[in-house]
């Protein structure tokens, strides 16, 4: 690694320790990829070969029981003075790639973040008199042995339902169920490492576009720079309203819904949802919900819609960042010019790890052109 930086990789069945020496000497690259949909998960390639009596029989490295699947990972980066857990994952799949190149062949573990533990059986369960906030604490409790710490934001529209009206019924993993009951307000669920080594924060909630910004990417300023590449994608057809009517299940009256607005932050001074001359209209078609629900509902496909009007990618030397962009956050962007500069939310990042190098590729989204800051955070 380059000075400053340096990886540190634990693994074991249950309690990850250190890796020991034979591993981190065949240790090539590290991949390790955030996303704000589905898994966060990581590759890591060693070298393989034959070296003495040891390796006769089989490779040490592909007999080796700490990479069996299922065993536990956790990547921690050092960088400067401050550690940071990049990683607690489980190994779900193995693959050897034997070369005729002497030194060429290479053993590869692959993993997901400790979610994956939630995504492996299915079940038919009822959850009666629970509303959504309630059920999602009950499943993240289910998985303590992988240090879960639920952090659950009740929507404002609190559901509780009671025996003789319905009863909340899970059919599918709890990870599948716990990003459905999520999406019925334009929510989200994800792991993420910390805030201690060997503990996982489950987060419940909407999309976190309220915090402080990270350190801005910079394009194009000398020394300042430190984006290596960079593209933008300006979609016209992704906002959308949403009008429809509903009948209200406990009155049975119906009743005419509209929406053409976001509940979200605006990230930017022409948000395509209001500023478009045109926008998609969905029509809203489901049933058995009240008035209040069905609102709900409406806002969240809205919400949801506009996250992804421009989209923008890029690669991040982390030497000259110096730091780690964390997804689902977000961040500053500068040196693009008024239309493009600005905050953006950081939708996935992937952190690429070789001897001598450091890169992070990224995408960032937000819901329309031009900047509403004249200052960011350097």
């Amino acid at each position: 690694m380059k000075l400053g930086i340096n990886l540190t990789l634990l693994i074991g069945e249950t309690i990850p320790r250190p890796a020991p020496r034979l591993l981190m000497e065949s240790l090539q690259n590290v991949e390790v990829t955030h996303s704000d949909e589905g898994y966060s998960g990581f590759q890591i390639n060693f070298q393989v070969g034959r070296a003495g009596r040891n390796d006769l029989l089989d490779y040490q490295i592909i007999k080796n029981p700490l990479l069996k699947v299922f065993n536990r990972v956790i990547l921690i980066i050092i960088l400067g003075a401050s550690a940071k857990v990049l990683m607690d994952g489980i190994i779900t799949n193995q693959q050897f790639s034997p070369s005729l190149t002497p030194g060429g062949s290479t053993f590869t573990i692959t993993g997901d973040d400790v979610s994956v533990m939630m995504d492996l059986e299915e079940k038919s369960v009822k959850h009666p008199t629970q509303n959504e906030a309630i059920i999602a604490r009950v499943l993240i409790g289910n998985y303590a042995k992988y240090g879960l710490i639920p952090e659950v934001i009740a929507p404002s529209l609190r559901d509780q339902p009671t025996l003789y009206e319905r009863i909340p019924s899970q059919q599918g993993t709890d990870l599948k169920y716990l990003k459905t009951i999520a999406e019925r307000f334009a929510y989200v669920f994800y792991v993420t490492p910390g805030p201690t080594l060997g503990t996982n924060t489950a987060y419940w909630g909407p999309p976190q576009r309220k915090d402080k910004a990270q350190k801005a990417l910079t394009v194009n300023m000398e020394s300042f720079s430190n984006v290596d590449s960079i593209s933008f994608q300006n979609n016209a057809l992704s906002a959308r309203a949403v009008k429809g009517s509903v009948q209200d299940r406990k009155t049975n009256k119906v009743h005419s819904l509209q929406e053409y607005s976001s509940d979200r932050p605006s990230l930017a001074a022409q948000p395509a949802l209001a500023k478009q001359a045109y926008r998609q209209i969905q029509q809203y078609r489901e049933t058995g919900r009240d008035t209040a629900q069905a609102g709900a509902r409406l806002q969240a496909i809205s919400d949801q819609s506009v996250g992804n009007v421009v989209t923008v990618t890029g690669e991040l030397d982390t030497v000259r960042y110096g730091s780690l962009l964390k997804a689902r956050r977000l961040v500053g962007l500068r040196g693009v010019g008024a239309t493009y500069d600005g905050l953006y939310y950081v939708k996935s990042v992937t952190h690429k790890i070789s001897p001598g190098e450091y890169k992070q590729n990224f995408t960032i989204t937000r819901d329309g052109i031009g900047t509403t800051k004249r200052t960011l955070a350097i």
